[in-house]
């Protein structure tokens, strides 16, 4: 039982700790990411996606980042699917479609889900004659494109082998209360970690959703049950071979979650996709050889198991330490304190206004971990449908 317990702990241990230091150490000695720069007679033709749902407080400001990138316009195209929107995003759309002949908007009157409405969206475009040689950017509507994304993604695709790119994702509108510095400062480090990941192997794990380029060669449709999109159709591509990589010039800007019950919900149904993503592409995480699957096994796998290996050490430490043994009754002790006393004590304080980012940090922890059980179970199940009510826009 003993064993069980410290196969847990060197579990967690790997994929929060050792599997990133690892990744900095070699990193360090990687070849930096070419910096192609293409003529722009050269530069590939760029169909944008998006999915809309009562969008209207950001899509106009998203279309003007859209519109004012420093890419060459004739060869980008805006393609939009309204998912039934029943607020002012229509209109707003219509507008600018009217306005600029490269934008393409299509008001969907059944609501199918985001990774519906892109599938939807490349059907139509996938008419096009030689589409496979074009590029796509999957982007949402509250991320926010810096002027050089598009040409900061679209270097590295000179070389045959990338086939997605993703962009840089900075969060705005921290604030003391709530959970978004914590949110911040992990996704800060995923950042780093997929960075390291496209350097070492060119094997990222994963873009972040928001806004990542890739070959429309390598897009597969969704699942109309798959909750995590993004996810899905960035692994179909390195199944088909190639390398994915993440720009950290292509800075893209996105409002931070500050309420906790909401973002519990996001991360919840998110860990329910993780799990179909963990049984779909089972083949590509075990055995975890290859510099692919070894990735996929110690960034993803491991953390989505993170809620298990908690609780065996927690129910199986607790029985050993009642047995009396005094090393195991100080490490249960710990347990209970991190993992129970320090969230109830950062709520407490929260209530008094008081904020100390340490206690966050174990709160949020705590916070994800319990999304990925509640997401285990509705995976469990059964999913029908990935249509969801979005985070609301701070």
């Amino acid at each position: 039982m003993s064993i069980l317990v410290w196969i847990c702990l060197l579990a967690l241990l790997h994929t929060y700790l050792f599997y990133p230091l690892l990744l900095k150490s070699l990193s360090l000695r990687s070849k930096p990411l070419d910096n192609f720069f293409l003529p722009e007679d050269d530069w590939p033709k760029i169909h944008i996606l998006m999915s809309l749902y009562n969008e209207e407080k950001v899509i106009a400001r998203k279309l003007e980042t859209l519109l004012s990138q420093s890419y060459e316009s004739q060869k980008i195209n805006i393609w939009i699917g309204s998912d039934c929107s029943n607020d002012g995003t229509n209109e707003i759309v219509q507008r600018y479609a009217d306005q600029y002949e490269q934008i393409h908007f299509f008001p969907f009157s059944v609501r199918q889900g985001k990774p519906g409405v892109i599938n939807a969206l490349f059907e139509k475009l996938n008419q096009i004659p030689n589409i496979q040689d074009d590029l796509l950017l999957l982007t949402d509507a509250n991320v926010f494109l810096s002027p050089q994304v598009l040409s900061s993604l679209a270097k590295h695709f000179k070389d045959p082998q990338i086939v997605l790119v993703d962009a840089h994702m900075v969060h705005t509108g921290m604030q003391e209360e709530g959970i978004s510095k914590a949110e911040n400062q992990y996704i800060s480090l995923e950042v780093l970690l997929k960075h390291w990941e496209g350097l070492v192997w060119g094997k990222m794990l994963g873009p972040f959703g928001g806004c990542y380029m890739m070959r429309a060669s390598h897009f597969e449709k969704v699942p109309p049950n798959f909750l995590v999109d993004d996810f899905f159709i960035a692994m179909k591509a390195l199944q088909k071979g190639g390398k994915a990589i993440n720009e950290l010039e292509a800075i893209c800007h996105e409002d931070v979650s500050h309420d906790l019950r909401v973002e519990y919900r996001r991360k919840k149904r998110i860990s329910a996709g993780n799990f179909q993503n963990l049984v779909h592409f089972a083949n590509l995480w075990w055995p975890p050889l290859k510099p692919l699957s070894f990735a996929f096994f110690s960034h993803k796998i491991l953390r989505w198991w993170g809620p298990f290996f908690l609780l065996i050490m927690i129910f199986v430490t607790g029985y050993i330490a009642a047995q009396g043994q005094t090393f195991y009754q100080l490490f249960f002790l710990l347990l209970v304190i991190s993992l129970i006393v320090v969230p109830l004590l950062d709520w407490i304080l929260s209530m008094m206004k008081i904020h100390l980012v340490p206690l966050r940090g174990a709160r949020y922890f705590v916070l994800m971990n319990l999304a990925l059980l509640a997401g285990f179970w509705k995976f469990l199940k059964g999913i029908k449908t990935n249509v969801w009510q979005p985070t609301k826009r701070n």
